[in-house]
């Protein structure tokens, strides 16, 4: 045998072993939630196997916020975000990939440049905006920074470059006008680009935290990752079995989405390509 085959095989061992580490330190707190969500807060720090499950966490945990209206709350913001963002995003990656335009490759590059901004740092401005607009404290200044992004404009105008002129030729032969071609030639054909990118969009608001903490200060616009934060503070006393439970509930959603959709989510990204 070999030193450069040994060598291989010590390597591959070693990213083995690494991958493995690293799995393990990324499951143990979920696993931990799960065992402390479902079983008596004695058994939060004491690993039974012979102990008792319960969904009564989840019930004292729903009972001890408003976690309804928080989950309506965080549904009509992604809903309206995201519909906002399909709509916009289209039309520009449309534009973008089909049609010739003056200052069009400078403006594609000012597009590209916002992918560099984290939206932090616009949270002074974005404030400002909304409190000019008169709509502080409401889940429209929650969405309405978000409802043009960088990153949907780039990942549909690459999808959109991939599809033969061909079809959109044959379209227009048929009399199809330009906004017809878009919603019945290029639209399906990206759909699983748009199922993927709804799963990024969806995630990313779901769970956004900084910008809605600071732009809301009532339960009637409050999103679910900040009804969670003042839910767990000191002030409500601690008690990880609850304070788990909440979490799987918020968190659920998310987690039985990217199961389902998993397969899709990663094909699309793989499609869309930089052409």
């Amino acid at each position: 045998m070999n030193a450069p085959y040994q060598h291989d095989r010590f390597t591959h061992a070693l990213e083995t072993l690494g991958a493995w580490v690293l799995a393990l330190l990324w499951v143990a707190p979920l696993v931990y939630a799960f065992w402390t969500a479902f079983h008596p807060p004695e058994f939060s720090t004491r690993f039974t196997l012979s102990a008792p499950l319960t969904l009564q966490n989840f019930v004292n945990a729903w009972n001890a916020a408003p976690f309804a209206r928080y989950f309506a709350n965080t549904v009509a913001l992604v809903t309206m975000v995201l519909a906002g963002q399909l709509v916009i995003c289209t039309l520009a990656a449309y534009a973008f990939a089909r049609f010739a335009f003056f200052g069009r490759d400078l403006m594609f590059l000012l597009v590209l440049v916002q992918l560099m901004i984290m939206p932090d740092v616009l949270i002074v401005e974005n404030y400002r905006t909304m409190n000019e607009l008169g709509i502080l404290d409401s889940i429209a200044a929650i969405g309405l920074p978000y409802m043009a992004s960088a990153f949907g404009i780039f990942l549909l105008r690459q999808t959109f470059k991939t599809i033969p002129r061909e079809l959109d030729e044959a379209a227009r032969v048929e009399g199809a006008g330009a906004l017809q071609v878009l919603w019945k030639v290029y639209v399906p054909l990206a759909r699983p680009t748009y199922l993927a990118y709804a799963l990024v969009s969806v995630s990313y608001h779901w769970n956004n935290f900084l910008w809605p903490i600071i732009v809301t200060n009532s339960v009637n616009s409050r999103p679910l990752t900040v009804g969670l934060q003042i839910f767990s503070s000191t002030d409500q006393g601690i008690d990880w079995s609850i304070i788990t439970a909440a979490t799987l509930m918020t968190s659920g959603p998310l987690l039985l989405a990217f199961l389902l959709f998993q397969r899709q989510f990663v094909q699309s990204f793989m499609r869309a390509g930089i052409r």
